[in-house]
């Protein structure tokens, strides 16, 4: 094929044209693969399923059923240039699988971890060596017999870490002793499954075993070479990237061109080029943003563009209709089986007698019998040396399929984790602070920018030393089919903390040491006890997170970010409706009261220390619990001798005939009262301000916003209609909405303050029960969500 066409118009078709057919080839890929995983994602399943089936139904099993399409789109003469381009793509994602697996964590495996790897490796790779015997007598005759031992073994004994690592987070087991188990054990497997594919490869040359003795040797003697010429120079790269300084370009294109020539020298010496590169991939150090920002650069084109190639490429060579007749059905029944049997059980038995829990032990088989792109690798490179024919080739492609398939539902019945959770009586501020108890509060935030601003309103509202402030800072991230998202889950541990290494220091690198590191300094500089942790999850169910960690914590307030960002012209744009979405499930669901920050730069965009603090705060009292609940909280702040406050409580005329007013006048006076004797003592300045109707309201609030620092308002006061025309956040309420539009241009902080309600608190309610401690669940999945709602 040529490369280019001379266009239509000049009577050339473009589909007999290489690059034309590959950008078409692409873009179908791309759109069939992820409109599957859109269908499947209520099934929980994660991509790599909807990139198998994907590969499969444009393969020869479904759509290239029709001759006509599998001759346009998929022809013979096309597929040497669409299996090379996916082939660099799988080179590439091997480089990022080497980046992610951290050889020191694994060498800090505990040995109830490796005795799990080791049965989850040895029974089901007995079992695959039984198989192949079977295999060979029945549609793989005339097969070399070691070649097929190995093979065999290494798929059925394989642990997609990556998937696994994908699964857990989406159940919410990543925190759990469970979750940390399965992640040591399948780092463990991945190392010695790559270690099994080299050895089956090198026998399965078409030389003597000599040669394949020369090809072992060899691929042993370049490793050596790699880790003794090459890893100093990638340290030395690494040591010229500083943190806080962008790196280099030419350090990023001089480790791309180390990648690939690695992996010319691997396939040169007979062991196939993903070899080199993921061998590289483990030589990089994974101290410093260096390993970061190769993931940064490499991983998006690459994953979301080159790998699902792979996988058509590989569901082009698998033909579901050679399994056929009862003979062959009941080789993939076998082959199912053996694969269940194996790993499942192995990791059962040897569980149990580590004297993991029986639900937890028969969790962890299913978790371990996950199944993914290693296993298509292996499966494709026995297949491209003859080791595997058409109808054994589909068997296992479909074998990985189902294992993979079935882990989330079945993981999902078996296991229901849950930890106790102490009950508590101290739902909202207001309440810790008539017992004069101490107050925790947990902040959320997406980004390092809303750091510096999350420090200066902890620092404002620690309060006296006689009563303790607690911060639990919790930092949202999203879970992508990213490797990046791959290697925050490698930090995360029970906790809900990056690990850390016996210095003290994070024992990887990336943007979310620098958050904790923020943090950590803070706590050392005051007496405040700020304690970070990290929820990973779908942004879908990471409201989940929130909740059930406040409930565990028994915070009064949780802080969550507004779902808007500041831009340079004083306007805010959304980050995306999801954002929006979570913020709008924690009000409804919360076991405590809630706030929403609207961020334009409190205190500056950087941290104020203690002695220099000098903030000016209003409150806007109306009336109602929500205004109480932030009055309590500003109050609580008034203590900090840097900071002013003033409480204006607004007051309508008679003649006005939709009242502005609470219906709870006793509470509300109550607090006024409050908060006037503290007004004569100490730093609070009371007003009242007498309006007519809505517009007196919001002229009134614009002329307030000079000088102040941060505004705090209830969520819902009694204020019948919005301020503004058009409200597009009903979640900040009627004033707060005005606060945080373009109508208001003060460059003032909101804090917008729900008060707990009992009504909506279904978590607390279900899991406490008569002031005794209860159980929360880990995971609160979505048949947990529908009852709720």
């Amino acid at each position: 094929m040529k490369t280019t066409s001379e266009g239509a118009w000049q009577g050339d078709d473009p589909l007999h044209f290489a690059l034309p057919l590959l950008i078409l080839q692409i873009c179908l890929v791309v759109v069939v693969t992820r409109s599957l995983a859109f269908l499947l994602k209520p099934l929980r399943q994660p991509r790599v399923i909807a990139e198998i089936i994907g590969g499969i139904l444009l393969g020869p099993s479904a759509l290239g059923r029709n001759s006509k399409f599998l001759n346009s789109v998929f022809p013979t003469q096309s597929l040497t240039v669409l299996d090379t381009v996916a082939n660099i793509g799988l080179l590439f994602f091997l480089f990022l699988v080497g980046l992610e697996l951290d050889l020191r964590s694994i060498r800090r495996t505990g040995s109830k971890a490796l005795a799990i790897a080791a049965a989850g490796i040895s029974l089901p790779f007995v079992l695959g060596i039984g198989t192949s015997f079977v295999l060979r007598s029945t549609v793989i005759k005339g097969a070399r017999q070691g070649p097929l031992l190995i093979f065999m073994g290494v798929a059925l004994s394989i642990t997609a870490f990556p998937v696994l690592a994908r699964i857990l987070a989406e159940l919410k087991l990543l925190t759990t002793e469970l979750g940390r188990l399965a992640m040591s054990a399948a780092a463990v497997n991945d190392v010695a499954a790559w270690i099994l594919l080299a050895l089956a490869i090198a026998l399965s040359g078409s030389g003597s075993p000599l040669v394949s003795l020369w090809v072992l040797l060899t691929a042993t003697a370049f490793i050596v070479f790699l880790a003794i010429a090459v890893r100093p120079i990638l340290a030395w790269m690494v040591r010229k990237s500083p943190e806080g300084e962008p790196v280099r370009e030419v350090y990023i294109c001089t480790t791309l061109v180390i990648v690939l020539a690695a992996g010319f020298v691997t396939d040169t010496i007979g062991i196939h080029a993903l070899f080199g590169a993921f061998v590289v991939g483990i030589m990089v150090p994974k101290d410093g943003p260096f390993a970061g920002v190769l993931i940064e650069k490499v991983e998006d084109l690459v994953s979301s563009l080159f790998l699902p190639l792979y996988f058509v490429s590989s569901g082009l060579k698998t033909n579901v209709a050679s399994i056929s007749g009862a003979k062959s059905w009941g080789l993939l029944v076998l082959v199912i089986t053996n694969a269940c049997v194996g790993k499942i059980f192995g990791t059962i038995i040897v569980s149990l007698l580590t004297r993991v829990p029986k639900r937890e032990a028969v969790a962890l088989g299913f978790l371990m019998n996950t199944k993914g792109l290693v296993e298509l690798i292996v499966l494709n490179i026995g297949k491209d040396r003859k080791v595997l024919n058409d109808e054994a080739f589909a068997i296992l492609v479909l074998m990985a399929l189902f294992t993979t398939f079935i882990t989330t539902p079945i993981v999902m019945a078996v296991y229901k984790p849950a930890r106790p959770v102490a009950p508590y009586k101290h739902h909202t501020i207001e309440r810790a602070t008539e017992t004069d108890s101490e107050l925790r509060v947990m902040a959320c935030f997406h980004t390092s920018r809303n750091i510096p601003t999350l420090i200066n309103l902890i620092e404002s509202s620690r309060g006296t030393s006689r009563r303790r402030l607690t911060v639990y800072t919790m930092h949202l991230v999203e879970l992508s089919e990213r490797s990046s998202a791959i290697s925050m889950v490698h930090r995360a541990r029970r906790n809900g903390l990056p690990f850390w290494n016996r210095n003290g220091k994070a024992a990887a690198s990336g943007g979310g040491e620098m958050v904790e590191v923020a943090f950590e300094a803070y706590h050392q500089l005051s007496s405040v006890s700020v304690r970070p942790m990290t929820a990973i999850s779908d942004l879908s169910t990471i409201h989940d997170d929130i909740i059930t960690c406040a409930l565990d914590k028994r915070v009064q307030l949780v802080i969550l970010p507004f779902h808007k960002m500041l831009q340079l012209d004083g306007s805010f744009e959304s980050i995306g409706h999801a954002y929006h979405v979570v913020n709008q499930k924690v009000l409804h669901h919360a076991p405590c009261s809630v706030a929403i920050l609207v961020d334009r730069g409190f205190g500056g965009a950087a941290q104020v220390s203690a002695k220099d603090v000098e903030y000016s705060i209003c409150v806007l009292f109306f009336g109602g619990c929500d205004d109480r609940e932030a009055l309590a909280y500003a109050s609580r702040m008034a203590e900090h001798p840097g900071i002013s406050l003033t409480v204006t409580r607004f007051i309508t005329n008679n003649s006005l005939n939709i009242p502005l007013v609470s219906e709870d006048n006793t509470a509300d006076q109550m607090a006024i009262e409050a908060c006037k004797a503290k007004a004569e003592e100490g730093n609070i300045k009371y007003q009242e301000l007498v309006v007519d109707d809505h517009a007196d309201v919001a002229v009134a609030i614009r002329d307030m916003g000079k000088g102040i620092n941060l505004f705090l308002v209830g969520q819902s006061p009694p204020v019948s209609e919005p301020l503004l025309g058009r409200q597009d956040c009903p979640e900040l309420g009627p004033v707060g909405g005005f606060l945080a539009s373009r109508e208001f241009t003060a460059m003032a902080s909101v804090l917008v303050v729900q008060c707990y309600n009992p009504e909506k608190d279904t978590y607390s309610k279900r899991y406490t029960v008569e002031g005794e401690a209860s159980v929360v669940p880990a995971t609160m999945d979505q048949d947990i969500e529908a009852q709720l709602d």
